[in-house]
């Protein structure tokens, strides 16, 4: 897979577009991006971070404990949310 062409400057819209060209998901605490896809419906897939402050161990732990349902999520929804109390799916396929 190619870089982003401005790495962390890269634009949002850019960052989107980019994921839509090449079945990505965007993953991010970046509430922009949900916005954008509610709005647009881009990026068309989005896996967004809602847990507030925490290090990146205990974000990667929360995620590994969390493995099996965001992938089932991940498979039938467009859009899914970590959250402080699990993962939630938005966006199934078909609705």
């Amino acid at each position: 897979m190619d870089a982003l062409p401005k790495g962390d400057e890269t634009p949002d819209r850019d960052i989107a577009d980019h994921a839509d060209r090449n079945g990505l998901i965007v993953l991010t605490k970046d509430t922009d991006f949900y916005h954008s896809h509610m709005i647009l419906h881009r990026p068309k897939r989005l896996f967004l971070v809602t847990t507030g402050n925490m290090g990146n161990r205990a974000l990667f732990d929360r995620i590994r404990a969390n493995a099996i349902i965001i992938r089932t999520l991940l498979e039938r929804c467009s859009f899914i949310e970590l959250t402080n109390d699990g993962v939630i799916g938005h966006g199934h396929d078909g609705d």
